[in-house]
């Protein structure tokens, strides 16, 4: 299996293999390959957070002629996987390799797996009007990785965010964010920025643990060598460990009144409507009656000209106003490189993540532990 992951993310999401009792783990650029029985496809589609996708790794081998790639393709065990009537195509990419066209590589794949399911289906015609497998050959210095695709739309797509702002931050970075942090239920949580609400609504799905596949389809749902039984037994599960009667502090802000109407319409849609407050407020005004609470935010970076000089002066105020609350830890994203002057104050911590294709820096500002509790 492999599971995809954003570049700065992966340790994250070898975490959550790990925890969900699968060993094996291999971390790479972009991406953690695990060994795991069939049980895995619908697990790791359910309960993965922070990964993007979840493959099946067909096969992987040095290929430097499109004659080399047809035959090792072919050689591949497709029909053990692919039903007569599958919908198969093929997507591709290639790095420092000498097979650089992708659309010629794609296309030789695909006569590979047609010429391989041929020999095995014993039929010369392909209606492709089944489930869906997506292939995917990536070329990497030579090195051809041939995997399909289990999970269909990626796994950001948890199915409450029908509306978004214009610059959404992705729900799978979003969950990375809070795990960095050392929050959890029984501490307050809040996002000052909370724009079209994912972090906060993030933080009520891990705060009940609840899978964040939940909500949504798959494309292996239909492959019949998984098996409804199997799928049904991975959907029990997300429900047997689900805490819904977990209690929450959750509390979503933002500056704009329409990102805050947003906000509460993705969360009625997640489930979580009585769960997270929201309020329309600027950032220099916040405050909260709650102690050792966690702040995140993704606040406006001012890369766009004329706004860079109104983001900077924010960034001044906020650290004014989230200073006073001198029992919190603060986690801010942003791709201003200028961030702790602004704020005034150092970082404990900083972590490079990228947001989309923008090099960002989690600025990490570590609040004090909370008291343990009497027993």
């Amino acid at each position: 299996m492999v599971a995809t992951a954003t570049m700065g993310l992966e340790a994250i999401v070898a975490r959550e293999i790990k925890d969900l009792g699968y060993e094996d783990i291999k971390v790479e650029n972009g991406k953690v390959t695990f060994t795991a029985g069939i049980d895995a496809i619908p697990r790791a589609n359910l309960w993965l957070r922070t990964s993007d996708r979840v493959k099946l790794l067909v096969g992987e081998f040095k290929a430097f002629t499109f004659d080399e790639l047809f035959e090792k393709t072919k050689a591949l065990p497709w029909a053990d996987l692919i039903p007569a009537n599958a919908e198969f195509p093929v997507i591709g990419r290639s790095v420092k390799s000498t097979l650089f066209s992708v659309p010629d590589c794609q296309a030789i794949v695909k006569k590979a797996v047609v010429e391989s399911l041929k020999k095995k289906h014993n039929i010369s015609w392909f209606d492709e009007d089944g489930p869906f497998y997506r292939i995917e050959v990536a070329l990497h210095k030579d090195v051809a990785t041939l995997t399909i695709d289990t999970s269909g739309e990626g796994l950001h797509k948890r199915g409450y965010r029908y509306l978004h702002n214009e610059a959404p931050l992705k729900e799978t970075l979003a969950a990375a964010l809070i795990k960095l942090t050392t929050w959890n239920p029984d501490r307050p949580f809040a996002d000052p920025f909370c724009g079209s609400g994912t972090l906060p609504i993030e933080a009520a799905m891990i705060g009940q643990n609840l899978a964040p596949g939940f909500n949504r389809n798959f494309a292996s749902d239909e492959w019949d060598w998984v098996g409804n039984d199997v799928w049904d037994k991975a959907r029990q599960e997300v429900e047997d460990l689900a805490r819904y009667d977990q209690k929450l502090d959750i509390l979503g802000s933002d500056i704009d009144h329409r990102s805050v109407e947003l906000a509460q319409n993705n969360a009625k849609e997640a489930g979580f409507a009585d769960l997270i407050t929201f309020k329309q407020m600027q950032v220099r005004d916040f405050s909260h009656k709650g102690s050792y609470g966690i702040i995140i935010g993704n606040p406006p970076y001012g890369e766009r000209i004329g706004e860079r000089d109104e983001v900077e002066f924010m960034y001044k105020q906020m650290g004014e106003a989230l200073r006073k609350l001198d029992t919190w830890s603060v986690y801010m994203l942003t791709s201003n490189e200028n961030f702790e002057e602004l704020y005034g104050k150092k970082a404990s911590k900083k972590r490079k993540l990228y947001n989309g294709n923008l090099k960002t820096d989690y600025y990490q500002y570590f609040g004090p532990r909370p008291p343990r509790k009497a027993d």
